[in-house]
C-alpha cells in the first residue's frame, strides 16, 4: 500500500550510502581548505616551460660570464632602445645557422652570435679549428651537444656538427631614421623596400646605403626579407652600422615620412622622369624599390611623390633591388656632393 512506512525498506537506515554523511565537526580545517591557484606552467618543476627557463638563465649566465652584456654579439645588430617598443613590427625570432661552411662565413662576416654548438665527438678539419678560434676571439660560449638534440635544434638541417644561434634582429622604428640624419646635420637618405623577399637583396641595399651616405633602411613587416643571417653576410657587416626599420604599413610609414617633410621617390622602369634629371636629389628623400618580377605595388606607387626610372641602353633589360637600388643612392649622393 502506498504511503505504508511499515512496509520493509521504505525508511532509510543509517548505513545507506544515500544517507546523511557526517562531518568532521571542525576537528580537521585542512582537509577544508584549497590547495590554491594553479602555478604557472615554468613554476612547475617538470613541466617543458620550466626547463627552457633554466636553460635560457643557463645561457644568459655564461653570456654575462664570457663577457657579453646583451645577446647581440660582435658588430651590434640592435638597435637603442630609445623607440623600438613603438608598434609590432620590432618583433623578430632567432635563427639557427647549420653546416660548417655557413657558419665559418657568419663568423667571417661579424653575424652577431649569442652561442656555438659543437657536437660531441667532432671530426676536426680546418673550419672547425677556424670556427673554434673565432668564436673564442668573439667571446661566443661555445656548447659540446650530442647529436641528436642539435638535430632537434637545427630541426634537422644538415649541420656537420657546427651550427651557431642568431639572436632575434631589433628593428628601429621609421621615425629614428631621420632623427639619425638631423644628428648628423644632413638632408634624410632613406631607401624603402617593397614586396623584397631575398634577403640577400636586403643585404645588398643596406650595403649600398651605407656606402653612400643612407641613414637607414625601411622594410614591411609582412611578405618581405628581414634580417637574417643571409641578410647580415650579404651586407658584409654595413648592418652593424646601418639601422633597418620594419613598418607595420608600408604605405601608412611612408606618408608619415611625407608628413615630416620628405619626399617620396619610386624606381620603376615606366618612371616619368629619368634619374639623372631628378630635381630633388638635395632634400630629405626616401627611395621606394619594388621587386624584380612585380615592381611597386598600386598604393605605395600612388603613394609616391614621382616616379623615377634609371636609363638603360636595352628596355628590355632589368635591375634586381639591390643593383638598382645602389644605382639611384650613388646618383643622389653624387649630386649633393658635388652640388648638381
Amino acid at each position: 500500500m502506498a504511503g505504508n512506512s511499515q512496509r520493509r525498506g521504505a525508511v532509510r537506515k543509517g548505513a545507506s550510502r544515500k544517507g546523511p554523511l557526517v562531518g568532521s565537526g571542525g576537528q580537521k580545517p585542512k582537509g577544508l581548505q584549497g590547495k590554491g591557484p594553479t602555478p604557472k606552467a615554468e613554476d612547475r618543476v617538470k613541466h617543458v616551460a620550466a626547463k627552457r627557463r633554466k636553460a635560457a638563465e643557463r645561457r644568459d649566465a655564461a653570456l654575462t660570464k664570457g663577457g657579453r652584456a646583451a645577446p647581440s654579439g660582435r658588430g651590434g645588430g640592435g638597435r637603442p632602445p630609445s623607440r623600438q617598443t613603438r608598434g609590432k613590427g620590432s618583433k623578430a625570432s632567432s635563427e639557427m645557422v647549420a653546416g660548417r661552411n655557413s657558419v665559418v662565413e657568419a663568423l667571417r662576416a661579424q653575424v652577431p652570435v649569442t652561442t656555438m654548438y659543437v657536437a660531441s665527438r667532432i671530426d676536426m678539419d680546418d673550419r672547425v679549428r677556424e670556427a673554434l678560434k673565432a668564436a673564442g676571439e668573439l667571446g661566443i660560449p661555445v656548447l659540446e651537444t650530442p647529436r641528436g638534440e642539435l638535430d632537434r635544434l637545427t630541426d634537422g638541417a644538415i649541420h656537420q656538427g657546427l651550427a651557431l644561434q642568431v639572436p632575434p634582429y631589433e628593428y628601429a622604428h621609421p621615425g629614428d631614421l631621420l632623427e639619425a640624419a638631423a644628428e648628423a646635420g644632413e638632408p634624410a637618405l632613406i631607401v624603402a623596400l617593397d614586396g623584397i623577399t631575398d634577403p640577400r637583396n636586403l643585404g645588398a641595399v643596406v650595403r649600398s646605403a651605407a656606402a653612400f651616405g643612407g641613414h637607414g633602411v625601411i622594410v614591411p613587416e609582412r611578405r618581405a626579407a628581414g634580417m637574417t643571417a643571409s641578410a647580415w653576410k650579404t651586407s658584409a657587416g654595413a648592418a652593424s652600422r646601418l639601422p633597418v626599420a620594419r613598418a607595420t604599413n608600408l604605405t601608412r610609414a611612408l606618408e608619415q615620412l611625407q608628413k615630416d617633410g620628405c619626399f617620396v621617390v619610386g624606381l620603376d622602369m615606366d618612371g616619368d622622369v629619368d634619374l639623372p634629371q631628378l630635381a630633388m636629389a638635395h632634400d630629405p628623400i626616401v627611395i621606394v624599390v619594388g621587386s624584380e618580377g612585380k615592381g611597386l605595388s598600386r598604393l605605395v606607387r600612388e603613394t609616391c611623390d614621382v616616379i623615377v626610372s634609371i636609363p638603360m641602353h636595352a628596355a628590355t633589360e632589368s635591375l634586381n633591388a639591390g643593383v638598382a637600388a645602389g644605382v639611384a643612392l650613388y646618383e643622389v649622393a653624387r649630386r649633393r656632393a658635388h652640388g648638381a
